[in-house]
């Protein structure tokens, strides 16, 4: 049987034979030194400015990784800085994507040494997070209104199969019978945060259907891996790159969603904007459904608690405060995530609650 995540195959269908994931990817322990190792790779190959930002960022956001990659990670900042330094007084061009050269820019403002890792505190049952090298992310669609009906992939557009991505990925096999590739989230903003697209040379827009709600699930529920989770965020609901992908990510402490004094988990508090949890697929598929016949954008987290959708307004259809940096379904899902060290320190329960119900459709 096939393993990844800890994941084995359930079905009843005759098992076929099928390539093997790494090993490495089988335990939290394992993944987490995998997830490390690969990053270090990257590093080590000496790509451009794409790939260093990637493993900044990622290293940025863990404690551990920035332990055991700081040091490399100085030593390349100051390579891609002689070059780029270099290059652009001699009058030539960056061989670089203009967005990979205006983040680097800005790094080069900061100063290596300035850099700050990310920052979390509690406000009240909201979790907030202080990401500096997040804030340094091209905003992209963030503040576009979105409409949430499907769009048609777009070849000539930005997904995943484009080959400069290639070394951005973490794995890539078999999973819940389909092929799989998981990919690390450039400027994560949840804990060994990646991207997995089931089946991408079928080049699929980012609407779910029925099967592939179907196969979330399912890898979500095989896991052997604590605190996994799948993420989704519609269109109109933050889907930043249409080509169908989940978001995955491994929970240390549970997200606020999961807190149990919220009315949807049998609490008595009205959560800011309506949530349903469901524990059966088929169900949560109904209700899905629905939204997509009302053009109804939403948010999905797939935990080991079950399904949490959270229904919302279209994005870019509501005046926002000026701390939100765009919510999708982690800051739907109560982890606000803002890149001023001012805002951080002040935001209060209140305010934080006030611009989830903002969201509610």
């Amino acid at each position: 049987m096939s393993c990844f995540l800890g994941y084995a195959c359930t079905t009843t269908a005759p098992i076929r034979s099928m390539p093997k994931p790494p090993a490495a990817l089988c335990t939290l322990s394992s993944l987490e030194r995998a997830f490390a190792d690969g990053l270090a790779t990257m590093l080590a190959q000496q790509h451009g400015l794409g790939a260093y930002i990637l493993v900044l960022a990622n290293a940025a956001y863990d404690a551990a990784l920035w332990a055991r990659l700081a040091a490399p990670l100085a030593l390349r900042h100051a390579e891609l800085a002689a070059l780029v330094t270099r290059t652009l007084r001699r009058g030539g061009r960056l061989e670089e994507p203009d967005d990979d050269a205006l983040v680097f820019l800005k790094l080069l403002a900061i100063g290596f040494e300035n850099l700050q890792t990310m920052q979390s505190r509690r406000a009240g049952p909201w979790d907030l997070a202080f990401n500096p090298i997040r804030a340094l992310r091209p905003p992209r669609m963030s503040g576009a209104k979105i409409d949430a009906r499907s769009r048609p992939f777009d070849p000539a557009g930005f997904h995943f199969n484009h080959p400069f991505l290639a070394r951005e990925i973490l794995w890539e096999g078999e999973l819940a019978g389909k092929a799989a590739r998981l990919l690390y989230n450039k400027f994560p903003f949840a804990r060994l945060h990646g991207l997995l697209l089931p089946e991408p040379a079928r080049e699929l827009p980012q609407s779910l259907t029925p099967e592939l709600h179907g196969w979330a699930w399912e890898v979500r529920a095989g896991t052997a891996v604590p605190g996994f989770c799948l993420a989704y965020n519609s269109q109109g609901a933050q889907a930043s790159v249409n080509h169908l992908h989940f978001q995955s990510f491994v929970q240390t402490e549970p997200l606020p969603l999961l807190n149990p004094s919220f009315s949807h988990n049998g609490g008595a508090d009205a959560y800011p904007l309506p949530c349903h949890r469901f524990g059966d697929v088929e169900e949560a598929w109904f209700h899905i459904d629905g939204l997509h016949a009302l053009a109804i954008p939403y948010n999905l987290v797939y935990t080991s608690d079950g399904l949490y959708v959270l229904a919302r307004a279209q994005q870019g259809s509501r005046a926002m405060a000026s701390w939100n940096c765009g919510f999708a379904w982690s800051e739907l899902a109560g982890a606000i995530t803002v890149f001023s060290r001012d805002e951080f320190d002040r935001l209060s329960e209140t305010e934080i609650a006030a611009e989830l119900a903002s969201h509610a459709p």
